[in-house]
């Protein structure tokens, strides 16, 4: 007989950034009044920063995490917590490989942010760590996971618009200046090389994510892409804009991923410019309105229903009693059914396709001769890299 007691899966959070605070504060809505989901809880368990404990005690009290939560001041902490079920690695993409490896190496289930790495050989090493280790790792693309995307994928398949042939997607934000530079820093995530800054690997993942999930995804018999790209590089060597063309002959299809630091994908806030992402079928299209990222509406326009267009509008829900919700609950549900079912992988986005889109970045950073240091480049885990201790 099925038990009625929902799965609760404990959490770690590794990193007390923005995009730490965002995806907690979801994990401590109520599934149940959120978002109608009954068979999976969460806890957070510990959260750790590499910079001090105090650090990560104000970031417990800052998203109102339960009392019992630890924290931590160092990684290797977070990782040998025997309570811990799954650890969320929130730290900038430079140091995921260190990062991700520490946890793994730890035996703990890994729900790594993107992008997963800054090199394709990163994300094939941790894949091999998490075989061997026999646990549970996906990368964190929380918009595969959300409704609209699950929906797109759905109509695709029922053949609603036919055969997709073409897929454009653009996910870009206006940072340009008078003087030729944008408005980050140079010391910024989105700019500094260090950090493997550029517009890519921050914001093209989603892009590349439409792209993806809505070809190679469905493709029966997967095939490779075939990578053309152009890169702008920025002063400090990262690129400010890169457009991707990836093409399955096989398939007779094509994807066109676009991303860039000094125009946005629209011109207001209005989507008066037009959908971020163009879905073109054989029978039609499906346009999906941006941000990429978190998309809240899709249009259908079937060539064969004359002026008709069929608009479907979406929403994140809210957790009444914390007056928050964004939309990152739905990926961490997921990590919950596949460690409750025993799953080392998500069907929605397995680590087959991570790998293929991790090397789809790294060929065109390559063709656009953007390089990044062997500090967060090397596939040499080192439990003491200052990646690691946050000792430099």
């Amino acid at each position: 007989m099925a038990s009625n007691t929902p799965f609760t899966l404990k959490w770690g959070i590794m990193a007390t950034g923005w995009i730490a605070e965002t995806f907690t504060q979801d994990l401590l809505t109520n599934p149940a009044t959120t978002r109608d989901v009954h068979d999976v809880r969460h806890e957070v368990v510990a959260a750790a920063s590499s910079s001090s404990k105090q650090r990560a005690e104000e970031f417990l009290v800052k998203i109102k995490a339960p009392s019992s939560a630890k924290a931590y001041a160092s990684y290797r902490e977070l990782a040998a917590d025997p309570e811990i079920d799954i650890i969320y690695v929130a730290t900038p993409h430079s140091h995921h490989f260190q990062n991700a490896m520490l946890a793994l190496e730890a035996g703990k289930n890994v729900l790594c942010e993107k992008a997963l790495t800054v090199t394709a050989s990163q994300a094939h090493k941790l894949v091999q760590k998490a075989k061997e280790k026999n646990v549970f790792f996906m990368e964190a693309v929380w918009t595969r996971y959300q409704p609209i995307s699950i929906k797109v994928r759905e109509l695709i398949q029922s053949g609603a618009i036919g055969a997709v042939y073409r897929v454009v997607a653009d996910l870009s934000v206006g940072n340009d200046k008078p003087d030729g530079t944008v408005s980050f820093p140079d010391t910024n995530r989105m700019v500094n090389p260090d950090l493997a800054g550029g517009a890519l690997l921050d914001l093209g993942i989603y892009s590349l994510t439409w792209v993806f999930q809505t070809m190679y995804h469905l493709q029966k018999e997967k095939e490779k892409p075939k990578v053309v790209a152009a890169v702008q590089k920025y002063h400090t060597g990262a690129d400010e804009a890169t457009s991707i063309i990836v093409q399955w002959p096989q398939h007779k299809s094509q994807g066109i991923a676009l991303t860039s630091l000094r125009l946005a994908t629209g011109v207001d806030s209005e989507n008066t410019a037009g959908p971020a992402i163009r879905i073109q079928g054989s029978g039609g299209e499906i346009h999906v309105t941006g941000p990429a990222y978190r998309p809240l509406q899709y249009k259908v326009i079937r060539s064969d229903a004359g002026s008709k267009i069929e608009t479907v509008d979406f929403s994140i829900p809210k957790d009444p009693e914390r007056d928050w919700g964004h939309g990152m609950f739905w990926e961490a549900d997921e990590c919950a059914r596949c460690i409750r079912d025993g799953k080392k992988e998500s069907e929605s986005l397995p680590w087959e396709e991570s790998l293929v889109i991790m090397e789809v970045m790294e060929e065109a950073l390559k063709q656009g001769g953007v390089t990044y240091p062997d500090l967060i480049t090397t596939d040499v885990f080192d439990a003491q890299s200052p990646l690691n201790t946050g000792k430099r």
